[in-house]
C-alpha cells in the first residue's frame, strides 16, 4: 500500500458525483450523505477508491431500473465508517458467507448477464483488511444490501 494523509470524505463525493451518469441511464437516484466531519484519514487512497467503485458499481448493477444508492461516510469513535445501501435484487442468505470468496456469484447465469469475474468483493475485502479494517455485508433477497467499511482513522 502507498498510504498519504487524504480526505475519505471528498473521495466518496467525487466517486459518487463520477458515477452520476451511470446512475441516470437507468434512472437511479444516487445520493452521497456526510455524517459528521471526518478527520484527515491515513490509507492509500487509490486502492480505497477502487474498492468503493467497485461496491457502487456493484449497486448499481444489480439494483433494478428507478431504485436507490445511498452513499454515506463518517466516523464513530476512532474509525472512518462507509455505508453504501441500495434497493437492489439482494442477496439470497446461504450465499452470505461465501460473497467475498474469489470468483464466487450468487447466481451463476447472472454473471453472463453482469459480466464480472467474481473477484471484485475478493479484493475489496483484502484492501480493506490490510488498511486494519473490516468489510460486512448486510443483505435481504429482493429488497436490497447494504455493505458496511470501517477502518481506523489512522493507522500504520
Amino acid at each position: 500500500l502507498s498510504k498519504t494523509s487524504f480526505d475519505l470524505q471528498k473521495l466518496c463525493k467525487s466517486i459518487v458525483e463520477k458515477l452520476g451518469m451511470e446512475a441516470k441511464k437507468r434512472n437511479h437516484t444516487l445520493t452521497y450523505t456526510e455524517r459528521g466531519k471526518l478527520p484527515v484519514f491515513f490509507g492509500d487512497k487509490d486502492r480505497l477508491e477502487q474498492v468503493i467503485i467497485n461496491i457502487v458499481t456493484n449497486a448499481l448493477k444489480y439494483t433494478p431500473d428507478n431504485g436507490n444508492i445511498t452513499v454515506s461516510c463518517g466516523y464513530y469513535f476512532t474509525d472512518a465508517v462507509i455505508c453504501v445501501t441500495d434497493t437492489g435484487i439482494g442477496i439470497p442468505k446461504e450465499d452470505l458467507p461465501y460473497i467475498f470468496e474469489r470468483f464466487y456469484r450468487v447466481d451463476k447465469a447472472r454473471s453472463r448477464k453482469y459480466g464480472g469475474t467474481g473477484l471484485g468483493l475478493a479484493i475489496a475485502k483484502e484492501i480493506v483488511e490490510a488498511h486494519s479494517g473490516k468489510i460486512e455485508i448486510e443483505s435481504k433477497f429482493k429488497i436490497g444490501t447494504k455493505v458496511t467499511i470501517t477502518m481506523p482513522i489512522y493507522s500504520e
